[in-house]
C-alpha cells in the first residue's frame, strides 16, 4: 500500500494547460510519478494571457492538505506562484504540520521578461516564510536579482547571487539564466548545493515563443525524482534535461505564447 512514489503540486490551475499545477501534473506523469495537487488558485488564461484569476478559500486549501495527509505518502512537494501573504502564510503552516517530502519551490515572482507578479507583502512572506523550507529553489533570473538586491551581470555575479539566496534557509539553489537576450547562442543555469560544491548547466539557446511552463517543468521534474528517491543534483541535472527538450521540439498548440512539449522528454 501507498509504495508508488507520489509527488504534490501546490499551485494553480492554468485553464490553456500550459503553465501551473497542468504543467506540473504533465511533468510528474512523464517522469513516472503518481501526481496529486493542492489547487490554491485558477485562472483563465489562452496562449495571449491572463484575463481572470481567483484564489479559493484558505480553509479549502488547508482541508485539501489534511484530507492527502490522511490517506496518502506523499514523497516530495513543489510550489508554484502564490499571489498574496495570506495564501503564503497557509501554506506554510501547512507543510510543516504533515509530512510531504522535500519541497522544491520555484518562486514565482516575475514573468520571463522581468515584470513582476507579487505584491511587496507577498514577496516578504515567500522570502521569510517559504524560502526557508525549500530543499531546492529555482529562481529565474529575475527573481534572483529581486531576492538578492543584487544586479547579475555576469555569472560571478550569478554565483554570489546563489550563496545570497542559499542564506535564506534554502539548501540547494538554481539559478535559471537569461533565456531572453537578442543574439544570445548559450544559456547557463548555475547550481550550488548544500554542501557548497556547484557546477553549471549549459543548453543552447532557442528562439520560440512556446515557453510557457518552462519553470514549472523544472522544478516539478526535480519534485518528482525526488519522490523516487534520486540524489538532488541528479534530480537537478535530469530536469534541466527534460526542460531543454521539451522546449526544443515544438508543439504546435494556441496562436501566441504556447506550452512546451512535455512528450518530447516523456523517454529521458
Amino acid at each position: 500500500m501507498n509504495e508508488f512514489p507520489q509527488v504534490l503540486t501546490i499551485a494553480g490551475s492554468d485553464s490553456d494547460g500550459s503553465a501551473g499545477m497542468q504543467a506540473d501534473l504533465h511533468t510528474f506523469f512523464i517522469r513516472k510519478t503518481y501526481g496529486m495537487s493542492v489547487l490554491v488558485a485558477a485562472v483563465a488564461g489562452n496562449s495571449f494571457g491572463i484575463h481572470a484569476a481567483e484564489t479559493l478559500p484558505l480553509p479549502f486549501i488547508e482541508k485539501q492538505f489534511e484530507v492527502l495527509a490522511d490517506d496518502f505518502q506523499v514523497r516530495a512537494s513543489k510550489t508554484g506562484m502564490l499571489s498574496d501573504a495570506d495564501l503564503i502564510t497557509t501554506v506554510v503552516n501547512a507543510y510543516k504540520t504533515y509530512n510531504f517530502g522535500p519541497l522544491v519551490v520555484d518562486p514565482v515572482i516575475t514573468t520571463k521578461h522581468g515584470a513582476q507578479l507579487l505584491a511587496d507583502s507577498a514577496f516578504q512572506a515567500l522570502k521569510t516564510k517559504l524560502l526557508p523550507l525549500a530543499e531546492v529553489a529555482t529562481p529565474n533570473f529575475f527573481e534572483a536579482q529581486l531576492l538578492t538586491g543584487r544586479t547579475i551581470n555576469s555569472e560571478a555575479d550569478q554565483r554570489e547571487a546563489a550563496r545570497d539566496i542559499q542564506k535564506f534557509g534554502v539548501k540547494n539553489v538554481v539559478i535559471k539564466g537569461w533565456h531572453n537576450q537578442e543574439n544570445q547562442s548559450e544559456v547557463a543555469d548555475y547550481v550550488l548545493l548544500a554542501n557548497g560544491s556547484d557546477f553549471w548547466l549549459r543548453h543552447s539557446y532557442f528562439d520560440t515563443t512556446h515557453i510557457n511552463g518552462t519553470g514549472d517543468t523544472l522544478s516539478a521534474t526535480i519534485a518528482a525524482e525526488m519522490a523516487k528517491g534520486t540524489d538532488v543534483a541528479t534530480a537537478i541535472k535530469i530536469g534541466h534535461d527534460v526542460t531543454k527538450a521539451a522546449i526544443e521540439n515544438e508543439i504546435a498548440v494556441g496562436h501566441q505564447f504556447g506550452p512546451i512539449n512535455h512528450w518530447a522528454a516523456a523517454d529521458i
